[in-house]
């Protein structure tokens, strides 16, 4: 072989290995590529996953908010949590005693239907009686002879508002008699021989307004 065919054929052998390792790099490259990608593709559609769940997220916080910030109101503004819970099927005016409150049954029980709560009864009207003494009832306290009202009622009046009312009296034909003793029934304190009326009646009179009737004479 002569020195000029060594050196082609040397060169075609380093040709060929320059090629193979070409090819090698390429190879290695393409499996570089694809794998380092995958990763980098799996992060971003990661990334629009979680950017769509906090706003979901941080929407239902927002929207919680103004649900606790108006908790225990009414459309009103009446603060619910101050009064009784209503009990179905019964009015707030039957429910709790309302004796004394300036406000009327309708708006009492309106109030009830729409928040589910009796409101806490406004004392009205205290000024116009007498304190009431602790542990006294009014009934005790003041005479209430010819007073219309039940002692129940006026009694609850006092508890309500803390002021015994002031007496009433059923009409001015109740005054025309004797002012009754304390403790003495009419017809011990006065004779009613020969009166139709029987000494009940006559009694009953007497508690109720004060007063002992005059003799009635058939």
């Amino acid at each position: 072989m002569s020195h000029r065919t060594a050196r082609h054929h040397v060169r075609k052998t380093v040709a060929a290995m320059a090629l193979a390792v070409a090819a090698l790099g390429l190879t290695a490259c393409g499996n570089g590529t694809d794998t380092a990608s995958a990763p980098a593709s799996a992060s971003a559609s990661a990334q629009p996953s979680q950017a769509s769940t906090n706003p979901e997220q941080s929407s239902g916080s927002t929207s919680a908010q103004p649900s606790s910030a108006t908790a225990g109101k009414t459309a009103k503004g009446t603060d619910v949590s101050s009064g009784t819970p209503k009990k179905s099927g019964a009015r707030c005016t039957d429910q709790i005693n309302y004796a004394g409150d300036p406000r009327s049954n309708a708006e009492i029980n309106s109030i009830g239907e729409e928040t589910g709560h009796c409101p806490t009864p406004k004392k009205g009207g205290a000024s116009s009686g007498t304190p009431k003494k602790p542990g006294v009832s009014c009934t005790n306290q003041i005479n209430y002879a010819g007073d219309p009202r039940s002692n129940a009622e006026i009694n609850s009046i006092g508890e309500d508002t803390g002021y015994c009312p002031t007496p009433k009296k059923k009409d001015a034909a109740s005054s025309s008699g004797t002012p009754k003793k304390p403790g003495v029934s009419c017809t011990n304190q006065i004779n009613y021989a020969g009166d139709p009326r029987s000494n009940a009646e006559i009694n009953t009179i007497g508690e109720d307004t004060g007063y002992c009737p005059p003799v009635q004479h058939q």
